[in-house]
């Protein structure tokens, strides 16, 4: 049986899913690619916004969140560490 995630990979995955959309990923978009339900993915995107790892893009058809460069290089460095515990079977 598989695990649950937990909080760091979720938010792991919500970057990638933020970056991997260049011109921001609407809110609804977010929640199902990321497979959390709406409160969990309102009480993730608060933190989100609070740390500066994501911003709000207001457009005439609703708003998109887009990463920020603290956001990607957050992503990027978690992404280092969690090879780095594969690399050693940790």
């Amino acid at each position: 049986m598989d695990r649950k995630r937990g909080r760091m990979e979720i938010i792991s995955d919500m970057l990638a899913i933020v970056q991997s959309k260049q011109g921001g990923i609407k809110p609804t978009h977010l929640m199902y690619k990321a497979n959390l339900s709406h409160k969990q993915m309102k009480l993730y995107l608060d933190e989100l916004r609070t740390k500066g790892l994501i911003g709000e893009v207001e457009e005439k058809d609703g708003k998109r969140f887009v990463a920020t460069e603290q956001g990607r290089d957050f992503f990027f460095q978690y992404r280092r560490v969690r090879e780095f515990e594969k690399t050693f079977g940790l």
